[in-house]
């Protein structure tokens, strides 16, 4: 993908997130644009991958296992939380009456997670090279917070059904991202037994 198009999505998504609705007329909500969107998983993997490899570490010293096994165990779990909502939002966007809004949704939230996990780097770059300090969980808390909020004005912009409706699937697919999350790192083993 030419960089130019993804710092047309980016920015694109960053007006979304503004509370800007012509920031879709930066993103190719074509068939094509859809697909290609997926492809920011590649450009979130470096600062999810140290995010990975640290959360690995602290396992791997409690005796979960092997670091590069349990870095892939994350990535599956991190994978499945990304991308398993977005497929059941596609088995159920007629019945909710959001398959007009499903494309726009879907591309601009796939992009929308590249700004987050760069957002978090900081904060894992702490956690990795000052692990006692604390300050690495107050940053990503601050951080985390802070990217709910512009996925919160990001959705309702997106959905454009009002802020009653665009909160209420915002809350719906962050509650189901989490449930899957936890799930996930539970069936693959990810939850320390403290």
């Amino acid at each position: 993908m030419p960089a130019g198009d993804v710092q047309h999505s980016l920015a694109g998504v960053w007006r979304l997130m503004t509370g800007r609705a012509d920031g879709l007329k930066l993103l190719d909500i074509t068939a094509d644009g859809f697909w290609n969107s997926f492809r920011a998983i590649l450009l979130a993997l470096p600062p999810l991958a140290l995010g990975w490899v640290s959360y690995a570490g602290e396992l791997a010293a409690t005796g979960y296992g092997e670091r590069p096994a349990l870095v892939f165990r994350l990535f599956l779990a991190e994978m499945g939380a990304w991308l398993l909502p977005l497929v059941i939002l596609a088995l159920l966007a007629r019945h909710i009456g959001l398959a007009q809004r499903f494309v726009p949704y879907v591309v601009a939230s796939n992009w929308a997670s590249v700004i987050f996990a760069w957002a978090m780097l900081p904060a894992v770059l702490m956690r990795l090279m000052m692990p006692e300090a604390g300050l690495a969980e107050m940053v990503s808390i601050f951080v985390f917070f802070l990217s709910l909020f512009f996925s919160w004005r990001m959705t309702v912009v997106v959905i454009d059904r009002g802020a009653a409706i665009g909160t209420a699937f915002f809350f719906a697919m962050l509650m189901g991202a989490i449930t899957l999350l936890i799930w996930l790192q539970e069936m693959l083993g990810l939850v320390p037994d403290y």
